[in-house]
């Protein structure tokens, strides 16, 4: 369902504009100069309302998080819960997630979080969810050696299907479960995820890390896919 846009939308993201990175790509290949007082810099794909944008934020002050969101009405509020927050490690860019490397040059980023993607699930769309070859050789590029993609789902059939595309394109997977709060909540949530929990829905996470193996954008195009279609991967 396509979000409407907020009432004073244009005057709610003027009062959180030192917030936006306007010109994300005059800082490509120095982020790390443009605020050095932080150790690490971590990527969220997709922040939308900002729940677990500013947690991970409050719980890791010496890391600049940059949230990518192209939805204003989504990324206002976001924006609006990390100033409420009082929070100054966090940078918002309104951008798409396929023009990452016109951001970001290699090994800027040491973290990408993907949390609760559209599955697009017709074989046809394949190309356009986040975790197809494409785009993890684009996090490929700007990632370094050991660096890692988070992967966060409550789409089994997309779960299962992403992890074979992170093991054809060389990551190596660490963390997978099928059931991360099985035991109780662990780690920080999304809105979407507490209203999934709350339902009794299994979540499932996985870490990517770069290796020596990892295929980025040098490898060339990746294959066409076919027979992408995710109502033929229903195991987790």
């Amino acid at each position: 369902m396509r979000m409407r846009k907020k009432p004073n939308l244009d005057l709610r993201m003027e009062n959180c504009a030192h917030l936006l990175i306007s010109d994300p790509e005059n800082k490509r290949g120095v982020w790390a100069a443009s605020f050095p007082d932080y150790r690490e810099i971590w990527l969220e794909i997709g922040c939308g309302k900002g729940r677990f944008t500013a947690d991970t934020a409050a719980a890791n002050r010496d890391v600049l998080l940059l949230a990518i969101e192209k939805v204003e009405s989504a990324m206002v509020m976001a924006m609006e819960r990390v100033q409420n927050a009082g929070l100054k490690n966090v940078r918002f860019i309104d951008a798409d997630a396929m023009h990452l490397g016109e951001m970001f040059s290699r090994g800027e980023i040491a973290r990408i979080f993907i949390n609760f993607c559209d599955p697009w699930p017709k074989s046809r769309d394949a190309k356009f969810r986040l975790t197809a070859p494409a785009f993890l050789r684009s996090y490929a590029d700007i990632l370094p050696i050991g660096g890692a993609v988070h992967f966060k789902t409550d789409n089994t059939p997309l779960f299962t299907w992403s992890k074979g595309v992170f093991a054809d394109e060389g990551w190596e997977l660490q963390h997978v479960t099928c059931h991360l709060h099985e035991n109780g909540v662990t780690g920080i949530m999304t809105d979407y995820e507490a209203k999934f929990v709350a339902e009794g829905v299994a979540i499932k996470r996985l870490e990517a890390l770069k290796t020596d193996s990892t295929k980025d954008t040098s490898a060339g195009t990746p294959p066409r896919l076919r027979n992408a279609a995710l109502s033929d991967a229903r195991n987790c």
